[in-house]
């Protein structure tokens, strides 16, 4: 019965206006079956207002598996919740509930890749560090109803970088770095850089992505 109330009074609490949904607790966005993973603060869209974005994590039990080691790996995966604070209350502006891997994926003869997720200078980066193999990111930013892919970088590489990629596809540039010194050992790296124009028919947007490890940024 009080199970059922505070589930009453959270819908009661949620009011949709066409597509858009408000609340004044970010928590009530959450979908049944996912948790919060991690909770990012930070103005988004520039109004001065610290804005809420929520990692989800989905909690099904049949992704919960035993590895060879006997020890139990939760698989399931992770979203995104973006919410814009309208003063008395948060907007919905994004969902994606499945767009990230779980932190348990199986990373070969590594760890898996670490996501981090955190705003900076109104934009949300989603960063992946894979130690010694490097690290890339994913830039977005709020326009249009939801956050466009406006940049991403990647580095190949740990103490010693072998290589770097940019692209900006604001700018639709594409900026490459290759070590040439190969006695390098670290900071001493001689880069050859080649920058191009890219093609970009239209801005990918963060709701519509099914699976970060899916994008091909070769493709530009």
């Amino acid at each position: 019965m009080k199970k059922s109330l505070i589930f009453l009074m959270n819908m009661l609490a949620s009011t949709v206006f066409g597509q858009v949904q408000h609340n004044k607790n970010p928590h009530n966005f959450l979908p049944k079956g996912y948790v919060v993973f991690e909770k990012i603060n930070g103005d988004l869209n520039k109004d001065g207002l610290e804005d809420c974005v929520l990692v989800i994590k989905a909690t099904n039990k049949s992704k919960i598996v035993t590895d060879e080691q006997g020890k139990k790996l939760d698989r399931n995966r992770r979203g995104i919740i973006v919410l814009l604070n309208k003063n008395k209350h948060y907007e919905l502006a994004v969902k994606n509930y499945a767009c990230f891997s779980s932190e348990n994926e199986d990373g070969g003869v590594y760890f898996a890749p670490e996501l981090s997720v955190e705003i900076k200078k109104g934009n949300l980066y989603a960063h992946y560090s894979h130690g010694r193999y490097g690290y890339w990111q994913y830039v977005f930013r709020y326009q249009n109803s939801d956050l466009a892919l406006i940049g991403y970088d990647a580095s190949n590489g740990g103490a010693v970088i072998d290589s770097e990629v940019s692209i900006n596809f604001l700018t639709k540039k594409k900026l490459e770095k290759v070590n040439t010194n190969e006695k390098a050992t670290g900071g001493d790296e001689v880069f050859k850089e080649t920058s191009k124009n890219i093609k970009v028919n239209s801005m990918i947007k963060l709701g519509e992505i099914k699976d970060f490890d899916e994008l091909d940024m070769n493709a530009f």
